[in-house]
């Protein structure tokens, strides 16, 4: 065997060379793509869970406003002020928003009065 059978060619050099690149550039993919799902994910989770959990509380206070002010179902709410006293507000001293950017709007009870 000659050393020119063993040594490779410009061409082998050159695929290796690719080869190289295409597997950097799969690895460097894959590692975006972990950092993103660990670090954007996670936080539109927990936006998402906030807001959620704005709503809950949004509910129970107009469910507790409508209960003290014996209002029926379909009865007028007036958004925020009637809500003030029966939630946790920010720093602000308002109703916490949405942290994605959404508006929490409510227009009339939902809640049927049962006291006769």
């Amino acid at each position: 065997m000659s050393e020119s059978q063993h040594s490779p060619s410009g061409l082998e050099n050159r695929l290796i060379e690719i080869a190289v690149i295409v597997v950097l550039v799969v690895v460097g993919f894959l590692a975006f793509r972990t950092y993103l799902l660990r670090t954007m994910f996670p936080r539109a989770t927990s936006s998402v869970n906030a807001c959620i959990n704005n709503l809950r509380q949004i509910d129970a206070a107009a469910n507790q406003f409508a209960l003290e002010n014996r209002k029926t179902n379909g009865e007028a709410i007036r958004f925020p002020y009637d809500l003030t006293p029966y939630i946790k507000l920010n720093a602000a001293g308002k109703i916490p928003g949405c942290p994605m950017g959404g508006l929490y709007t409510i227009n009339n009870t939902n809640y049927v009065n049962n006291v006769v």
